[in-house]
């Protein structure tokens, strides 16, 4: 299938098609005018792309993860860089709390006797 045609299938822009390309996450093969032909995984492996994006991961740790995939292995250095991943989404996630407390506690201040503001109501 064309590009246009692998974009309409999965929802997913030409233009990111085409970054997946450059990023060798999607390997297209070509005709012989150089046009873009996309067998039928493709729809799956862009998905599974997606899924790999909206989970934090980076293009380069796809690409790392990818042969993986592709030889549906599950090998010691997938499982430790998806953990990996985890680690950092979960380290993520403790600033996030961190940093909602903070602001939290800044809402409590504002709304107290002792901080000098005078309470408007909004009309």
């Amino acid at each position: 299938m064309r590009i246009g045609e692998l974009s309409a299938k999965t929802g997913v822009s030409v233009r990111a098609l085409r970054y997946y390309e450059e990023q060798d996450l999607l390997v297209p093969e070509r005709s012989a005018s150089g046009q873009r032909h996309y067998p039928g995984p493709a729809v799956d492996r862009v998905g599974l792309i997606q899924m790999l994006y909206a989970a934090g991961l980076s293009s380069r740790t796809i690409l790392d993860l990818l042969p993986c995939v592709d030889a549906k292995e599950n090998t010691p250095h997938s499982r430790a860089l998806l953990r990996s991943e985890r680690d950092r989404i979960d380290a993520q996630i403790d600033r996030l709390v961190e940093a909602r407390n903070r602001l939290d506690a800044v809402i409590a201040a504002s709304e107290g006797a002792s901080s000098g503001c005078t309470p408007v109501d909004a009309h």
